[in-house]
C-alpha cells in the first residue's frame, strides 16, 4: 500500500469515527437485526441448514463445468441468449454493444452487486446509455455519487434528512424527510423510466442448472418491472450463483432473507425462465455469466470456500468494525468479511490490502455465515499473501524472525524490559502514562506492566505436587499469562490441585505464533508451532490446558493447518489439538467442577464478557458462567456479551487503535449498565483491554479472569 493510499485510508477512518450518528445508526440496526434473525430462525436447525448449503455449493464448485453446460443448454432451450464473460471488460462490452445495436438510450436497473463489481454504469455511459437505478437504496446512492455501503442495504449509512436533500435536487423543491413521503417521491420519479427504457438490467440470486432459470429475491417490486417491461432484459450473473436443482434453490430462498435482514421471507421472489412472452414476440432475455476471477478463486485451496457465499450481507451486520466505520471504509465494492476475499480475487490484492488489515479477527462473521465459510481463516491467508507482496515492516520482521523464533533471546529481552520499565511504572503493576511518541498508547487505556518475575521463573515454588492425581496436564500459558499476569498461573495451580490434577509447565514453550500469523508472517508461525508441539508433548500429558482462547485456537486449529503437510510433525500436531482444552471446559467437563466448587449463594455480583475466540472458536461460553455461579456468585448478563472488546492484539496498538478504542467504549457502556461489581472473562488480552479502559475511565468495576475468581472461592 502506497503512502498516499495509506494517508487517504486513515483520513476516511477519521472521518467515519467523527460521525457518531453513523455508529449509532449501524449499532441500532445491528441490535435489531440479531433479534429479528433469532426470531426468523426459531424452530429451524441453522447449523444443519448451512451445512447442507455448504455441501451443495462445494459440489457445484467441484463440478462447475458440467453444471454450467447444463444451465446454458436449458436456458437457451427456454429462449434465453447466454453469453459467458471471462472478464468485467467482456461483460461490459457485451451489454454496451447490445444496447447500441438495439438503439437503447435508457436502461433501468434493479439492484445488482455484480454490476457494481464490473462498473457497468460507467461502461453504459460511454456507450451513450443512461442507466437509472430503480432500487430505492441504489437510486439514493446513485444520486449521491457514492458506492453501496452494504450488499443488501446499499444506503444504510445515510440518514433521511440527507435523502430528503438529495431528492430535493431532483424535484427542485424542499422535500420533507418523512419516510413514506420520500418513498412516494421515489416512486413518482422512477415510474416513467420503466415505460421509457429500452433495456432492463438485473442480477440474479440463483441460477438453476436443471431448468436454466433464474431467481430474484427482493423487497421491492422494481426487479419485476425491470425484468418484464422493457423489451430487452439483461441478467448479469456470477457463475458462483449456480445450483443444481429447484430444491437447492428453495433451500437458499428459505435461508437468505432470514440471514440477510431477519425476515421470515422476503417480499418478492421472482422465478424467471426464458423471455417473458409478449404479443409481438420481440421480448429478449440475455444472460451474461461472469467469471472475472471466480475460476481463480475456485482453484485456490485456501480461499475457494468463499464461492459458497449467497450474498446475504450478514457478515457485515454483526461485524464490530463495520458497525464502527461503515462499508465505505471496510470494503471496496463488496463489503465486510466476504468483501475482503472477493475484492482480492475480483479486483486485485492491492485493492484488498487495506481491508485485509481492517479485520479484527473476532469471528462474528463465521458464526452467522449461512454457507459455513471460515471467513477469518481465509482472511488470515490473505494477510500472508499481502505480507509477501508488501512486506510486514522492518520492525515486525525483526521481532518475529530474529527475536521471537529464538526463545531464549525473546524471553531475555522481555526480562530486560521489565527492568527498564521501572521509571514508568514507579513500582505499580499498571502503566498509566507513557512518554513522548508512545503517549497515544495510554491515552485511552492503561497498560499492564511486565511482571518482575515471569510465571516460568516462579513455577518451581508453586505447590503443584498432587498425590494420586486424576490427570497430569501441561499448562500452555501464552505470553500474557507468563509475563504479564503470572499470578494467573498460581490461581490455576490452586484450583486444579484442589480438584486432583497435577500441573506441569514445559519450560521450552514459546509464543503461540498468533501475533506473527495475524501480521502475515506464516513462516514464523510455523517455526513456533514446531517448537511448541515438541515442548508440550515432551512429558506425554493427559491434557494441555490453556487460559487464553487465542492460544487455544492456535493449538487446536493453526498448528494442525501449519504442519499438516509435514510428515514429521502432522501427527504430533493433530494429537496436541485433540488433548488441548480451555481450563474452564476442562474443569466443567472432566472434573465436574460445578459440584466441586459449590459455595453458598449471596456473594459478588458478576457479569461475563465472552472472548471472541473462546465462544466462536473453542465453542466455550456456558462453562465459565456455570462455574462462576457454582462458586457462589450472582451472574448477570450484559448486553452484547459476545461482542468484541476491540483488543485484537496488535490491532489495538499499531494497526487500528482508533477503531479499537471506539469498540471498547461500547463494551464499557454495556458493562456499566449491568450494575455488576466485577466483570469476568477468560482471555488475558480482553483483560488487558477492558481493565485498561475501566481504569482510565475510573469506573468502579473489578476485572478478573474466571480462574482467578474460582481460586478466590477455594481459598
Amino acid at each position: 500500500m502506497t503512502k498516499e493510499r495509506s494517508r487517504q485510508y486513515k483520513e476516511r477512518i477519521d472521518k467515519a469515527l467523527a460521525t457518531p450518528r453513523l455508529q449509532d445508526a449501524l449499532h441500532r440496526f445491528g441490535d435489531a437485526y440479531l433479534i429479528s434473525r433469532q426470531n426468523a430462525f426459531a424452530g429451524l436447525d441453522f447449523e444443519a441448514l448451512r451445512g447442507e448449503i455448504a455441501a451443495m455449493k462445494d459440489g457445484v464448485r467441484e463440478n462447475r463445468a458440467a453444471y454450467l453446460a447444463e444451465f446454458i443448454r436449458n436456458a437457451e432451450a427456454a429462449g434465453a441468449k447466454v453469453y459467458c464473460a471471462r472478464t468485467a471488460q467482456e461483460a461490459n462490452d457485451y451489454v454496451a454493444s447490445l444496447a447500441r445495436e438495439r438503439g437503447v438510450r435508457l436502461a433501468v436497473k434493479s439492484k445488482s452487486m455484480v454490476s457494481e463489481e464490473i462498473h457497468l454504469n460507467d461502461a453504459l455511459k460511454e456507450a451513450g446509455v443512461e442507466a437509472v437505478e430503480t432500487d430505492l437504496g441504489e437510486w439514493i446512492i446513485q444520486l449521491a455519487g457514492q458506492k453501496p455501503s452494504h450488499m443488501v442495504m446499499p444506503a444504510i449509512h445515510m440518514f433521511r434528512d440527507e435523502v430528503a436533500q438529495l431528492f430535493g435536487k431532483v424535484t427542485g423543491k424542499k422535500e420533507s424527510d418523512d419516510i413514506p413521503h420520500l418513498v412516494q417521491v421515489a416512486r413518482e420519479q422512477l415510474r416513467q423510466a420503466y415505460l421509457d427504457a429500452g433495456m432492463g438490467i438485473s442480477g440474479a440470486n440463483i441460477a438453476i442448472a436443471e431448468t436454466g432459470g433464474l431467481v430474484l429475491v427482493t423487497n421491492e417490486g422494481n426487479a419485476r418491472l425491470v425484468a418484464t417491461m422493457p423489451k430487452i432484459h439483461v441478467a448479469i450473473v456470477g457463475v458462483e450463483k449456480l445450483v443444481p436443482t429447484m430444491e437447492d434453490a428453495a433451500r437458499i430462498v428459505q435461508v437468505l432473507p432470514k440471514n440477510a435482514t431477519g425476515q421470515a421471507i422476503t417480499s418478492y421472489i421472482s422465478w424467471i425462465r426464458g423471455a417473458v412472452p409478449c404479443e409481438d414476440g420481440a421480448k429478449e432475455l440475455h444472460i451474461v455469466l461472469l467469471d472475472n476471477g471466480r475460476e481463480a478463486l475456485a482453484e485456490s485451496a485456501h480461499c475457494r470456500d468463499a464461492l459458497r457465499c449467497i450474498r446475504c450481507g450478514a457478515c457485515a451486520n454483526v461485524c464490530p468494525v463495520y458497525q464502527t466505520v461503515g462499508g465505505h471504509i471496510f470494503g471496496h465494492i463488496y463489503i465486510g468479511a466476504i468483501g475482503i476475499i472477493l475484492t482480492a480475487f475480483y479486483h486485485g490484492l492491492d485493492k484488498a490490502a487495506e481491508i485485509v488489515r481492517a479485520c479484527i479477527g473476532c469471528r462474528a462473521c463465521v458464526a452467522v455465515c449461512p454457507s459455513n465459510i471460515d471467513l477469518e481463516g481465509i482472511i488470515l491467508h490473505l494477510r500472508e499473501a499481502v505480507g509477501k507482496e508488501e512486506g510486514i515492516g522492518a520492525g515486525k520482521s525483526l521481532v518475529f524472525r530474529k527475536v521471537m523464533r529464538n526463545r531464549r533471546l525473546f524471553h531475555s529481552l522481555i526480562r530486560t524490559a521489565a527492568t527498564l520499565q521501572k521509571p514508568v511504572t514507579r513500582g505499580e503493576r499498571t502503566i498509566r502514562h507513557l512518554p513522548m511518541f508512545f503517549s497515544s498508547l495510554t491515552e485511552w487505556r492503561t497498560l499492564p506492566a511486565i511482571a518482575d518475575k515471569p510465571l516460568r521463573d516462579v513455577w518451581a515454588t508453586l505447590p503443584t505436587k498432587v498425590e494420586k492425581p486424576k490427570y497430569r496436564v501441561a499448562f500452555f500459558a501464552g505470553c500474557a499469562n507468563d509475563f504479564l499476569y503470572p499470578e494467573l498461573g498460581g490461581d490455576l495451580v490452586t484450583v486444579l490441585s484442589r480438584l486432583g490434577v497435577e500441573v506441569h509447565f514445559p519450560q521450552e514453550q514459546n509464543c503461540c505464533g498468533i501475533p506473527a500469523l495475524y501480521s502475515g508472517d506464516k513462516e514464523t508461525a510455523v517455526e513456533l508451532a514446531e517448537q511448541n508441539v515438541q515442548a508440550l508433548l515432551a512429558q506425554n500429558p493427559d491434557y494441555v490446558v490453556t487460559t487464553c482462547p487465542t492460544c487455544t485456537m492456535a493449538l487446536q486449529r493453526d498448528f494442525v493447518e501449519h504442519l499438516r503437510d509435514n510428515p514429521a510433525w502432522a501427527q504430533k500436531a493433530a494429537h496436541l489439538a485433540e488433548i488441548t482444552i480451555d481450563v474452564s471446559r476442562f474443569i466443567a467437563e472432566k472434573l465436574d467442577g460445578a459440584v466441586a466448587l459449590k459455595r453458598p449463594d449471596g456473594a459478588e455480583r458478576v457479569t461475563y464478557h465472552d472472548s471472541c475466540h473462546l465462544k466462536r472458536g473453542a465453542g466455550v461460553w456456558r462453562e465459565p458462567r456455570a462455574l462462576l455461579a457454582a462458586s457462589g456468585r450472582e451472574v448477570v448478563e450484559m448486553d452484547h456479551a459476545d461482542r468484541c472488546c476491540g483488543f485484537g492484539g496488535s490491532y489495538s496498538f499499531t494497526s487500528h487503535p482508533s477503531i479499537a478504542r471506539r469498540i471498547l467504549e461500547d463494551k464499557l457502556v454495556d458493562i456499566e449498565k449491568t450494575g455488576a461489581s466485577c466483570v469476568a472473562m477468560d482471555c488475558p488480552g480482553c483483560m488487558m483491554q477492558i481493565r485498561g479502559g475501566i481504569e482510565k475511565n475510573e469506573q468502579k468495576v473489578r476485572v478478573a479472569h474466571t480462574i482467578e475468581l474460582l481460586a478466590e472461592s477455594l481459598r
